[in-house]
């Protein structure tokens, strides 16, 4: 069964959308080995941080975002500049590894982005739309476009 790893910064504290990724979670157990590694957000004290404070901030979440990807994961980073996919696209790229066994990490980073050693290090890009989403959104709205790419290879109804 192929591995599919969601790499967020910060912690789930909306129960909403905490029930919401965890009715999907338990979905895609059907479909493949789907774990979900919350890393924490790195605390800029300042409210006014210069560019070098946050640089500093996301370069240290990189790093932990890249010790977290497994060896032979496919690194999906969702940021803004990443390529617009459908639903269709993403389940294509699913299908095209599944047949190698080879799995997936998506990475979705703090509320100052991604630091570019993971974009750099990522295979892809992509970006769930032009607006922008509070990163608990984002993290369901991702979960259940992973369950639905996994229904329209399975060839079930969901999608429509």
């Amino acid at each position: 069964m192929q591995n599919i790893d969601l790499i967020a910064i910060g912690k789930m504290n909306a129960a909403y959308f905490a029930q919401g990724v965890a009715k999907y979670q338990k979905r895609l157990g059907g479909f493949c080995n789907f774990r979900i590694i919350e890393l924490p957000e790195v605390q800029i004290a300042d409210k006014n941080a210069s560019d070098r404070q946050i640089a500093k901030a996301l370069q240290k979440e990189g790093e932990a975002i890249l010790a977290s990807v497994r060896r032979s994961a496919y690194l999906v980073a969702l940021c803004v500049e990443g390529k617009q996919v459908s639903s269709e696209d993403l389940a294509a790229m699913i299908a095209d590894r599944a047949m190698s066994g080879a799995g997936y990490a998506f990475v979705i980073g703090s509320s100052h982005g991604l630091d570019d050693s993971v974009k750099r290090a990522a295979q892809a890009r992509i970006s769930l739309g032009r607006i922008t989403l509070p990163h608990q959104l984002a993290r369901l709205v991702l979960t259940e476009q992973l369950y639905r790419a996994c229904t329209i290879n399975a060839g079930m109804k969901y999608h429509k």
